[in-house]
């Protein structure tokens, strides 16, 4: 009786992931994906190997999010910090050092620094140009 057993359990165990495989012959041969707005209904699959997945995309695509409407267009509320201190910045500059200014006590060092900007983007541009017209070293 036992060696019927230990004969069998083997011709069992080969049969039962056979059958599970017919059952199911791999992954669905499609998978949509939808977004929805607004009372729209998730659309039914049209064949039975097809998965619909739906998403919920809020009110309406050309709209703007309730979080983001009427709010100040102007005024200091809506600009940002990052423009307020260039404003600041560009006003104050004229009075301080390297500004190349008349104004203030340090505008001479200013104009050197810029000349010397000016002359030293010149130089690059120029060897820029050779090097365009010489062609590549082979």
């Amino acid at each position: 009786m036992f060696s019927r057993f230990l004969f069998a359990a083997p011709l069992i165990l080969f049969a039962v992931p056979a059958a599970a495989q017919d059952a199911q012959d791999g992954p669905p041969k499609r998978v949509r994906s939808v977004i929805t707005f607004g009372d729209e209904k998730c659309p039914p699959a049209t064949d039975p190997d097809e998965i619909v997945v739906c998403a919920s995309g809020g009110d309406s695509p050309y709209r703007i999010p309730k979080r983001f409407r009427n709010q100040p267009a102007e005024g200091p509320a809506a600009q940002s910090w990052s423009r307020r201190v260039e404003v600041v910045e560009e006003v104050n500059r004229a009075g301080l050092p390297n500004s190349c200014s008349p104004i203030g006590t340090g505008g001479q060092s200013g104009c050197t620094r810029q000349m010397i900007r000016q002359w030293y983007q010149e130089r690059l541009e120029t060897e820029a140009k050779r090097g365009r017209e010489m062609g590549p070293e082979e």
